[in-house]
């Protein structure tokens, strides 16, 4: 059964790590994200309906880096089409105030404009 998606999501060309907020160990990296959710790329397949204490790592300026934390429910993982590479979706739980701050830049980012192209 095909289901359209109602959430409009940004693929993101150069992944984002995602590592465990509890332990920093790295999980995976971000695939999509939008305001209510992301996916997940890593080598191994998330346990579907457990909650996951999440952190995201994002480069700043320099060698800045700005920590994101969220927590987020696992509702399907699968094998990618890239082999030992499993996608995960997640809906987002609770968030922190950056991690909206990172949805708008990259929405601002990836976003194009065809009226400004045109000018």
């Amino acid at each position: 059964m095909f289901t359209h998606r109602r959430i409009e999501r940004h693929q993101l060309p150069c992944f984002l790590r995602v590592f465990n907020r509890h332990t920093d160990k790295l999980i995976g990296y971000l695939g999509n994200v939008s305001e209510e959710g992301l996916m997940l790329v890593s080598q191994l397949p998330m346990m579907v309906d457990m909650d996951f204490e999440l952190c995201l790592k994002v480069p700043g300026p320099g060698d800045d880096v700005q920590v994101i934390d969220l927590t987020a429910r696992c509702l399907w993982s699968h094998e990618d089409i890239n082999p030992r590479h499993y996608d995960s979706g997640f809906r987002v739980v609770q968030a922190s105030l950056e991690y909206q701050s990172l949805i708008n830049a990259l929405l601002h980012y990836f976003s194009f404009d065809p009226l400004q192209a045109s000018a």
